[in-house]
C-alpha cells in the first residue's frame, strides 16, 4: 500500500469521525435547547405563540369532522330544486361550456416585458373595495395564490396576487381574511375572464377560505396540455415565452411573515404579472394550430375551444374535507403498507399486530393534536418518528423525546423533509410528552378511551390548550366521530363531560368576540374655565371639543382640557360626584380585569325612548361586567321585564301582525276569515310569519305536502286567509324588520328582493303600513333581545344615544281602533321582532301619567334589580341607585332644543 492510498484512508476515516461528531453535537444541542423550553407542568405553547390565523373572526372550514358547507345563493328561485352542497354557479359555468367566449383579447396594445418596481399592497378593507371596483371594469385579469400549510391543519391562503395589464396587486389575505367576500362578485362574473396557471388547487382554496368561486377561467396549464408542450410548469413558460427566470424554491417560504422580503415580493408579482402576456401568446398558438390542422372552416377554433373547455371544467370543482372512518386511519394504513412492502428505512421493522396497533394509536393521537393546535400532522409528529416509537418500547418520557429527535435528525439530509423539521421534537410534542409515553405502555387503554381523555385534558374545563374557532366544533362532534367506530365506553364517565367542554368553549369564544378590545375608560379630564373639574371622559370627547376650538389642552399625560366657555351645569349641581371620579376597567361585580363587556342597567328597549335630557351623555347606568356577571344580570333583567309586562298589562312581544289591507276589510277573504271567530285571533306572530315564508321559499317544493300546507296556513293568516303567491312570501320576509335588519337582509338578497323592499317601504308609507296587535302570553320567541349581549351595545363612555339593533330607534306609533282591538301602524324604524314596541308603550305611559319623575322612579327600580342580582363590589365612586339622571344642555350641545329649532 503506497503513501497516497494511506492518505486517502486517513482522510476518509477523519471525515467519517468529523461527521459523526457534528451529528452528535447537533443532536445534543437541540435536545438541550428543547428541554429548556419543556416542563411537565407547563401549559400549551400556544399561550405564548400568537399564530396569524388565530386573529380570524370566522372560518368556513374548521378542524372538526363535519363536512364543508358551500355558499348558498339566496336569489335562486324556489322552483329550482338543487341538491345540497352543489356548486352555486354551476348554471353559469355550464353556459360558458356550451357557448364559450372566444372573441376577446388578453392584452390591449403593447406589453412591456420588463416589470416595473411599483405595485399596490392591499391590506385594508377600503383598498380591497377599491380593488374590487377596479377589477369590475376589466375584461380580464390574472390571479395566483400563495398558501401556507405547515403550521395549519387544513392550510390557508396567505396571499393573492392579481394583475391587470396596468397594475400588480398583492392582497394580504391574512389581514383581510374576514373581508375577502368583497371580491366574490368579480370572481363569479361570467363576463370577466380570470387567467390562472394550474388552477386546480387555487379554485378549491378560494372556496375553502373565502367562499369565492371562479366563473370564466383561462388556465395556461390547460393550454399547454392541449398544445402538448414538453413542460407545463409556469417556470418553463416564464423562461421560454418571457425570458424571465424565477426561483420556485421561494414557493416553500413562510408566506405568513410580514413584511414579505424583497425576493418574495418579486416572486409573487412575477407569477401573476406575466400571465396575461403568456395567455395571449398561447391563445395565438392555439388559433394557429387549429387553423393548420382543421379540414374545414368550422373547425378553426378546435384547439382553443378545448383549452377553454378544460379551463372552465376546473371551475366546477368543489372543495371537500377529507373524511375517515377514524382519526388518522388513512395515514396509519399508508404508513403500515409502505413498511410492509419494504419502502421504509433499512431497519428491521416488526409488523406484528402490536406494532400496527401502536402505529394506529399514534396516528390517531397526531391527527387529534394537529386539529386542536391547528398544525399540520407532519409538523406535530413525522412518519419516521411514529415508526421509531412503535418499533421500540420507551421506558421513560426522555426515551420518547430521544427517539423522536433521532428519527427526525436522521432524515434531515432529505430536502423535502428539512423544511418541516425546523425544530424537533415539535412544541406540540414538548407540551404533551406524557400522552405519547402513556400510549407506548403495555397497559394502555384502547384508543377509543384515550382520545376523549386527551381532548378533555387539552380543551376541557381546566384544559391546557386555548380554544379557538378552529377547534371549538371539535368538542361538539368528536364523540359522534368515535361512535362510528365503537360503542361508547361505560366506565370513567368522561363522555358526560362533553357538555361542560362545549359550555367552556362557548364562553371563551363569546369573550373573544364580544368583550371590549381596548380599555373603555380613558380617564381623561375636562375642566371648566375656572379650573374646576367637570368630568372624566374618553379621548374622543376631548378631541370633539379641541377640533371645534372650544377647549385648550392643559395636560398631555393623562390628557386634560379646559373649556373656553362657561358650561351649563356642574356635577355638584346634581348633588352627585359620579362624573368626577376615575373609573377602573374591571367588572363592577367581581373585579375581573382580563375581559369585560358594557352592560346597560336600564334595558335599551326602554332607555331609547327616554327624553333626551334623561339619557343624553348619561353613562351612570352603563357599567362593565365580565361574562359570568353579565349572564346573571341579563337573566335577572329578562325576568323583571316579564314582571313589568304583567304589571302594566303591556306584553313583551307583538304577538300578531295582519296585512293592513286585510285589517281594513278591503279583501273579501279577510272579512270571511274574521267573521269565523273572535277578531283578536286574526293575524300571526311576526317571527312565525317570517320563519314560515323563508322555509317555503327555500324548500317548499321538497317539503311533505302536510308540512307545506301547515306553513302556508300560517302565511295566509297574515293575508287574511286568501291564497298567497311567491311575491307574497317574499314580502312576508320583510314584515317587522327595523332598518338595520332590512339592510342586513339586503346584503344577502338579490336585486329583486332589494327592489321589493323599496316597494314595500313605499307601500307602507302610502297605505299606512302593516297592522299588528299585542296579546298576553307566556311563550316568547327567541329573538335578538334574548341574547346575552342584547343590552350591551357598544356606546361611548359618556354617551347614551346608542340603541341596540333589536329595539330600533325612537319612533312614533299612531293608535287606531279596528274591530274593537287596539291596532298599531308600524313605523318603518321600529322592529316588531324584539321588545321595542313594548318599551315604547311603557315609557309613553310613564311620561303621560307621571312625567319625568315616573321615568326616574322606573330607572331606580332597574338599578335595584341589578344590585340585588349581581351584588356589585366594585362600582365607581358616586354610583347611586337614586341617581337623578337629569341634565341641561349647553349652548353648543346638539341636543339643545333651541339649537334644534334654529337648525330646522
Amino acid at each position: 500500500m503506497n503513501v497516497r492510498e494511506k492518505v486517502k484512508i486517513v482522510i476518509t476515516v477523519a471525515s467519517v469521525v468529523a461527521v459523526t461528531v457534528l451529528f452528535v453535537a447537533e443532536y445534543r444541542r437541540r435536545r438541550h435547547h428543547r428541554r429548556k423550553q419543556t416542563s411537565p407542568l407547563s401549559s400549551c405553547y400556544l399561550h405564548s405563540e400568537l399564530k396569524p390565523q388565530f386573529g380570524f373572526k370566522r372560518v368556513l372550514a374548521d378542524n372538526s369532522y363535519t363536512g364543508f358547507k358551500h355558499l348558498k345563493l339566496d336569489d335562486v328561485p324556489s322552483s329550482i330544486e338543487k341538491p345540497s352542497n352543489c356548486h352555486p354557479y354551476e348554471s353559469e359555468i355550464n353556459v360558458l361550456l356550451e357557448n364559450p367566449l372566444l372573441e376577446f383579447g388578453f392584452l390591449k396594445g403593447e406589453f412591456p416585458l420588463e416589470m416595473s418596481d411599483s405595485y399596490v399592497w392591499v391590506e385594508t378593507e377600503s383598498k380591497l373595495k377599491e380593488l374590487a371596483k377596479t377589477l369590475s371594469k376589466e375584461n380580464v385579469f390574472a390571479v395566483d395564490t400563495e398558501q401556507h400549510s405547515l403550521r395549519s391543519f387544513l392550510g390557508f391562503t396567505a396571499l393573492i396576487q392579481i394583475s391587470t395589464q396596468e397594475e400588480d396587486f398583492l392582497v394580504d389575505t391574512i389581514a383581510l381574511h374576514d373581508a375577502m367576500s368583497v371580491l366574490r362578485p368579480v370572481f363569479s362574473d361570467p363576463n370577466i375572464c380570470k387567467v390562472f396557471h394550474g388552477a386546480d388547487n387555487d379554485v378549491i382554496w378560494l372556496q375553502r377560505d373565502f367562499h369565492i368561486y371562479v366563473v370564466n377561467m383561462f388556465d395556461t396549464a390547460k393550454a399547454c396540455e392541449v398544445l402538448s408542450k414538453p413542460q407545463r410548469s409556469l417556470a418553463y413558460l416564464l423562461e421560454t415565452v418571457c425570458g424571465v427566470a424565477t426561483n420556485k424554491l421561494l414557493q416553500r417560504e413562510d408566506w405568513r411573515q410580514r413584511p414579505l422580503s424583497a425576493e418574495m415580493v418579486q416572486y409573487a408579482r412575477t407569477d401573476a404579472h406575466y400571465l396575461l402576456y403568456i395567455a395571449d401568446k398561447l391563445t395565438a398558438e392555439l388559433k394557429q394550430q387549429g387553423t393548420e390542422d382543421s379540414s374545414s372552416r368550422d373547425d378553426r377554433f378546435h384547439f382553443l375551444l378545448e383549452a377553454i373547455r378544460r379551463s372552465n371544467m376546473t371551475c366546477l370543482q368543489l372543495y371537500t374535507k377529507e373524511t375517515e372512518d377514524f382519526p388518522g386511519n388513512a395515514a396509519a394504513s399508508s404508513l403500515i403498507y409502505r413498511h410492509l412492502n419494504g419502502h421504509g428505512d433499512n431497519s428491521t421493522i416488526s409488523l406484528d399486530a402490536e406494532f400496527q396497533e401502536l402505529v394506529r394509536e399514534l396516528c390517531a393521537w397526531r391527527d387529534l393534536m394537529a386539529r386542536i393546535h391547528d398544525e399540520s400532522t407532519r409538523y406535530v409528529l413525522s412518519d419516521q418518528a411514529i415508526v421509531a416509537l412503535a418499533s421500540k418500547k420507551s421506558t421513560t418520557t426522555e426515551d420518547v423525546y430521544d427517539a423522536i429527535a433521532q428519527a427526525d435528525l436522521a432524515t434531515e439530509s432529505s430536502p423535502s423533509l428539512n423544511l418541516s423539521i425546523q425544530s424537533s421534537p415539535s412544541p406540540v410534542i414538548c407540551s404533551h410528552l406524557d400522552d405519547i409515553y402513556q400510549m407506548t405502555q403495555d397497559n394502555v387503554a384502547k384508543i377509543d378511551d384515550i382520545l376523549p381523555l386527551v381532548l378533555q385534558k387539552c380543551l376541557g374545563t381546566d384544559g391546557t390548550c386555548p380554544i379557538s374557532i378552529f377547534n371549538y366544533s371539535l368538542l361538539v362532534n368528536f364523540s359522534t366521530k368515535l361512535s362510528t367506530r365503537s360503542a361508547p365506553p361505560k366506565q370513567n364517565g368522561h363522555k358526560n363531560n362533553f357538555k361542560q367542554f362545549t359550555r367552556k368553549a362557548s364562553r371563551e369564544l363569546f369573550v373573544k368576540k364580544f368583550s371590549c378590545k381596548a380599555p373603555v375608560y380613558h380617564n381623561c379630564r375636562i375642566y371648566a374655565n375656572d379650573g374646576r373639574l367637570l368630568c372624566y371622559c374618553d379621548r374622543r370627547k376631548l378631541d370633539w371639543y379641541m377640533n371645534r376650538g372650544l377647549a385648550k389642552l392643559v395636560e398631555e399625560d393623562p390628557p386634560a382640557i379646559m373649556l373656553l366657555f362657561e358650561p351649563k351645569g356642574r356635577p355638584e349641581d346634581e348633588g352627585n360626584d359620579f362624573y368626577i371620579q376615575t373609573k377602573k376597567n374591571i367588572c363592577v361585580g367581581c373585579g375581573e380585569g382580563n375581559h369585560y363587556l358594557r352592560y346597560r342597567i336600564i334595558p335599551s328597549c326602554y332607555r331609547v325612548h327616554f327624553p333626551e335630557h334623561l339619557k343624553s351623555h348619561r353613562s351612570h347606568d352603563i357599567v362593565l361586567l365580565c361574562v359570568d356577571c353579565h349572564e346573571v344580570a341579563h337573566a335577572a333583567a329578562e325576568r323583571y321585564k316579564k314582571q313589568i309586562a304583567t304589571e302594566f298589562g303591556i306584553p313583551l312581544f307583538v304577538r300578531r301582525v295582519l296585512d293592513s289591507k286585510e285589517a281594513q276589510g278591503t279583501s273579501s277573504s279577510s272579512m270571511e276569515y274574521e267573521s269565523n271567530g273572535n277578531s283578536e285571533d286574526a293575524g300571526v306572530s311576526p317571527l312565525h310569519l317570517r320563519t314560515a315564508a323563508m322555509a317555503l321559499l327555500r324548500h317548499g317544493n321538497r317539503m311533505p305536502s302536510s308540512r307545506r300546507d301547515e306553513l302556508l296556513q300560517t302565511v295566509k293568516m297574515y293575508y287574511g286567509g286568501r291564497d298567497v303567491s311567491e311575491e307574497d312570501l317574499e314580502r312576508a320576509l320583510l314584515i317587522g324588520l327595523s332598518p338595520h335588519e332590512r339592510r342586513k337582509l339586503e346584503r344577502k338578497k338579490s336585486g329583486s328582493i332589494i327592489g321589493l323592499m323599496d316597494k314595500q317601504e313605499t307601500s307602507n308609507n302610502d297605505t299606512a303600513g302593516n297592522s299588528f296587535a299585542s296579546s298576553d302570553g307566556d311563550e316568547a320567541p327567541a329573538v335578538s333581545e334574548n341574547h346575552m349581549n342584547a343590552e350591551s351595545s357598544v356606546v361611548d363612555e359618556d354617551s347614551g344615544n346608542g340603541a341596540s339593533g333589536g329595539d330600533g330607534a325612537a319612533t312614533e306609533l299612531n293608535d287606531t281602533q279596528c274591530n274593537g282591538n287596539t291596532m298599531h301602524q308600524q313605523n318603518s324604524k321600529l322592529s316588531l321582532l324584539g321588545h321595542g314596541p313594548h318599551g315604547k308603550q311603557i315609557v309613553e305611559y310613564l311620561l303621560k301619567e307621571h312625567g319625568d319623575d315616573g321615568v326616574r322612579d322606573f330607572c331606580r327600580r332597574w338599578r335595584k334589580v341589578f344590585v340585588d342580582a349581581v351584588h356589585p363590589r366594585h362600582l365607581p365612586g358616586g354610583w347611586d341607585v337614586s341617581h337623578s339622571g337629569r341634565r341641561d344642555f349647553g349652548e353648543f350641545s346638539v341636543y339643545n332644543p333651541t339649537k334644534r329649532v334654529s337648525t330646522g
